[in-house]
């Protein structure tokens, strides 16, 4: 069966080099990573799972023009495919089979702002503080337990820390510093969301979402979500 050419043409060059610059970090944690695009009206959101933190990360693009698609693809075809001049529309890579967490999309409305989260200046002292951390033990470990499970343990209680007086992780504030999200302005505005069990860092660049449960995705069956 043919599968119908989707494009998508950007609302100018600025739009399509932001996402290709997440697209490139993306694909630095997951060569072979897939992401789930939808479209509507003149916005488009751009999922993916950097495996590392296990979040999912989500940018969004505006659109010139209405569009209307929902569709899983290759993070690196996309990437080639994507016109970072502006001059003309991106026709889509072909659909690929969706990984399982790309059926476990945060919902698009119900999100509400929940205090307790510390600045941008004090987020990233954090993760400072964390890597030196881990460093550190990680260093300090005998000769006969320097394994990768000795430093996923490590990691493990590092990242898993909850920032502030919310139920946010450390590896998401991780991941949002990673992807080009959190940035290096003492008046960046930040925020955290919740809608039922998940959880949403929120920056001016993209978000990180995860379930609120064990710091994850969760284990709940598949659904189909939206933006």
């Amino acid at each position: 069966m043919t599968v119908p050419v989707r494009s998508a043409r950007f609302a100018d060059a600025r739009e399509a080099a932001d996402l290709a610059a997440f697209l490139g970090r993306l694909l630095h944690y997951d060569r072979a990573a897939a992401v789930r695009l939808q479209a509507g009206g003149g916005a488009l959101a751009v999922f993916g799972r950097p495996p590392s933190f296990e979040v999912l990360a989500i940018r969004t693009a505006r659109l010139a023009g209405a569009h209307d698609f929902d569709v899983t693809v290759s993070a690196g075809e996309l990437l080639e495919a994507l016109d970072t001049d502006g001059a003309d529309g991106t026709a889509l890579p072909a659909p690929v089979t969706g990984p399982p967490w790309a059926g476990l999309l945060p919902p698009r409305s119900g999100w509400q702002e929940r205090p307790g989260l510390p600045g941008p200046v004090d987020l990233r002292t954090r993760l400072t503080d964390a890597v030196a951390e881990f460093r550190s033990r990680d260093a300090a470990l005998p000769e006969d337990r320097r394994t990768r499970a000795e430093r996923d343990l490590i990691g493990h209680d590092i990242w898993s820390r909850t920032v502030g007086d919310t139920e946010l992780p450390l590896r998401a504030v991780h991941a949002a510093q990673s992807l080009g999200f959190l940035r290096p302005a003492p008046d960046f505005p930040v925020a955290l969301l919740t809608a039922g069990s998940w959880l949403r860092l929120r920056t001016p660049f993209g978000s990180i979402a995860l379930r609120g449960a064990g710091g994850g995705l969760g284990t709940l069956a598949v659904t189909v979500g939206t933006v």
